[in-house]
């Protein structure tokens, strides 16, 4: 077999398709959508002249993913623009808790916290290559640094509720440990609900939290621009069906799926086993959101003005307030003060919007599948923390659950994690076959497998390097 077919072309499935194609395999990427990218792409949603990120955004795994790292990107236009600072986190006394890009810098924010901080995060960044290498990939298997590897899973294992109370006294600590957090999608007394945040934070010191200049269509860009001086090709707006699957799937052909599992059911369905499928459609999905796109008259009018330091800000005030609003919506409720990620790239890349005039978003957790209407729940939260927020929209872009599915058929009930993070989908994701289904040529390589969610791009890569060993596929 030297042939091969990649059902989607978000970072995962571009990411699949280099391997692929750096192997001397004949590679034809199809994406259902006008354009590429599923999740990493830069839409005119609002003004002209205002261009928001549909999906990813703010991309620290990007920066720091070791798959990313070999390719030539910045040759094809990635540029990495960072803020000030990596996150900011304001409370309702007027200041903000900010995660700093140096850790010596962090001492300082942290206080009497910040030993503990040190702790916990300085063996990931003092060691990031290592870390990051063991971590975006399988979980069921012998790590190559066992010892470093048991240090992470022990306070990884926590749930965020337990490593707040015991390892942090102060309550601005414990606050932006929450924002953290709440990245996971699930409640902050689940365990693994603090292995985001060990994650997101080692990240902001050791690579930052930057956004790609002129938006994230600019990852997808620099993917497709090496994949095609490999030799690959890549084909818009063409949904692959059971029926079209049918004609491309010939004897001397792979598949990778950078789909749902739902999805590799509808389009191979016949290929897979009965158990197999059964499996496929018991996969967990995880929490939906609902967002908004903002094209602004002026910057956000942050209470806290070291809000502007940073282009993602949480918001959300105290630990507890925070760990209430994600247990409700892992519990199927929607909150009235919701947990809201926001995020304003043209503060520090002018290329979004008009002179003058900004891009702003902001999303918040909600039930999968939800249909309810969060706009004045998810603006009262920013008004909270920069009143007048309001007097400066100029448009708004709302994205249900339902609509951000319509936009991009992975996103089922807006789910953007690719499947809930429980234990069972930790070690087993989607099955325990992990890149590998019931068919002996087809492979499945989105989010829904190890190491998960992210633009990082390892998922496609330790796909393709599975479907390279288990077919022997090489030109």
């Amino acid at each position: 077999m030297k042939r091969a077919n990649i059902i989607g072309s978000g970072p995962n499935g571009l990411s699949a398709a280099i391997v692929l194609a750096q192997a001397g395999v004949d590679v034809e990427v199809f994406e259902a959508e006008a354009v590429p990218g599923g999740g990493a792409r830069t839409l005119p949603l609002t003004l002209p002249g205002f261009m928001h990120d549909f999906g990813s955004a703010v991309h620290p795994m990007a920066a720091g993913s070791p798959f990313f790292a070999t390719l030539p990107l910045g040759e094809h236009g990635l540029d990495w623009v960072h803020g000030e600072a990596p996150l900011a986190h304001p409370l309702d006394d007027g200041t903000a808790v900010m995660l700093e890009r140096d850790l010596g810098d962090q001492d300082r924010e942290f206080g009497s916290d910040a030993q503990a901080w040190r702790k916990l995060v300085a063996p990931l960044v003092d060691h990031w290559d290592r870390f990051a290498e063991e971590t975006l990939g399988p979980v069921v298997r012998i790590p190559r640094h066992p010892f470093f590897m048991a240090r992470f899973g022990t306070a990884a294992f926590q749930s965020a509720r337990r490593i707040a109370t015991h390892h942090f006294t102060e309550p601005r600590t414990r606050a932006l440990f929450a924002g953290l957090a709440a990245h996971s999608f699930l409640s902050f007394d689940d365990t693994l609900s603090s292995a985001i945040a060990l994650v997101l934070g080692a990240a902001a010191h050791k690579v930052g939290w930057p956004v790609p200049r002129a938006g994230s269509q600019s990852v997808t860009n620099a993917l497709i621009g090496h994949l095609q001086n490999l030799g690959a090709k890549v084909y818009n707006s063409c949904r692959v069906d059971a029926e079209i699957f049918r004609k491309l799937n010939g004897p001397d052909t792979i598949t990778l799926f950078d789909t749902s599992p739902r999805q590799v059911v509808a389009i191979a369905g016949d290929c897979l086993t009965t158990g197999f499928r059964d499996l496929m459609q018991r996969f967990k999905l995880a929490p939906g959101v609902f967002k908004i796109d903002y094209a602004l008259s002026k910057p956000v009018p942050w209470r806290a003005t070291q809000c502007g330091r940073a282009i993602t800000v949480h918001l959300g005030g105290t630990f507890d307030e925070i760990a209430e609003s994600e247990n409700m919506v892992a519990h199927g409720k929607h909150p009235e003060r919701p947990f809201v990620l926001a995020a304003q790239p043209s503060l520090f890349d002018p290329t979004r919007a008009p002179q003058g005039q900004h891009t702003f978003w902001a999303y918040c957790h909600v039930p999968n599948g939800s249909t309810e209407d969060m706009t004045d729940r998810l603006e009262a939260q920013i008004e909270r923390f920069a009143p007048g927020f309001r007097d400066c929209v100029l448009a708004r872009h709302v994205s249900t659950p339902a609509i951000l599915e319509k936009m991009d058929a992975n996103l089922l009930g807006g789910d953007i994690s690719g499947g809930a993070m429980t234990m069972r989908q930790f070690l087993l994701r989607p099955t325990a076959l992990t890149y590998e289904t019931s068919a002996p040529n087809l492979f499945i390589c989105s989010s829904s497998t190890p190491p998960g969610g992210g633009v990082h791009g390892m998922c496609g890569f330790r796909a393709a390097t599975v479907a390279l060993r288990r077919t022997r596929l090489h030109g």
